[in-house]
């Protein structure tokens, strides 16, 4: 049986809380393995991160991750804010670096007071407290990094500090994926790598987001989407058809989870859970 989880971001209008707080109930009926929320790079989401966080602990039992990002923040202050986390009932952190600020340049200068790479950060945190740890993993390599080699030899210190697990980056074709965990099983990871599925709920916009990520969009889903731009319910019906046959592909390939980027919207990642029966 294919198990799923799923991500959800902090509103911050009155409208996007509504879509949430619409969606999220009828995500929870799935009976998700555990559930995420973001957390803006240097903190920029974090009251907005504890309140949802807090909000969905007290309508379900399903276990909530918080993702946390260290650049542009010092040790003590992520400590005290992890402490905070655990004492709440937090026992999952999702262990990002976070986007680089415009007066910072990668690799960062070594600083004590400041982590380096993900995977001190990782390291930190287990020693802390015993958090399940999730990281991410880069299929078509991340933006900032020379090569894939390099985010794979990145992405084994991280499970090698005490990863629980990797969920990658979208991706939409799955031999993209496959092709990815071969490598790292070559390099010794043994950690799960968790496939991260993103419905397509706007082609443009998601289009956008792909760019930003260094995530690749095959010409067949240009060519499927072309012409529905005022057409949503086609193209919901066509987002729907793909998000379904690419998990039952993972599922038909040994895929035992899908972590879902929900975009705090139920229909299209509902339907590919039932799917997934």
């Amino acid at each position: 049986m294919t198990t799923y989880s799923f991500e959800y971001f902090p509103p911050k209008t009155e409208k996007a809380a509504e879509m949430l707080w619409s969606a999220f109930p009828e995500l929870v009926k799935l009976k998700p393995t555990y559930m995420t929320v973001t957390y803006g790079a240097g903190g920029t989401t974090r009251d907005g991160t504890i309140e949802t966080i807090s909000r969905m602990m007290d309508k379900t039992d399903v276990p909530i991750g918080s993702h946390l990002t260290f650049i542009n923040t010092t040790k003590q202050a992520l400590y005290e804010y992890v402490d905070g986390l655990w004492e709440k009932g937090v026992k999952h952190i999702v262990a990002l670096r976070g986007d680089m600020p415009a007066d910072l340049e990668w690799p960062l200068d070594q600083d004590g007071d400041y982590f380096q790479y993900t995977s001190d950060f990782v390291e930190g945190l287990v020693n802390r407290h015993p958090f399940e740890i999730s990281v991410g993993a880069y299929p078509e390599k991340h933006p900032d990094s020379g090569s894939l080699e390099d985010d794979i030899r990145a992405l084994k210190l991280k499970c090698d500090a005490g990863a629980t697990r990797a969920i990658t980056q979208f991706f939409f074709d799955n031999d993209v994926y496959y092709s990815f965990v071969e490598k790292c099983q070559k390099a010794g990871i043994t950690k799960p790598i968790c496939p991260g599925l993103l419905p397509v709920h706007d082609f443009t916009k998601m289009l956008s987001f792909a760019e930003r990520c260094d995530a690749g969009v095959p010409q067949w889903m240009h060519e499927k989407f072309a012409g529905l731009e005022d057409k949503p319910e086609e193209a919901r019906k066509v987002a729907t058809e793909l998000l379904v046959t690419q998990s039952l592909d993972l599922r038909a390939n040994g895929v035992d989870h899908i972590h879902y980027y929900t975009l705090n919207k139920s229909e299209i990642t509902k339907e590919a859970c039932e799917a997934l029966g």
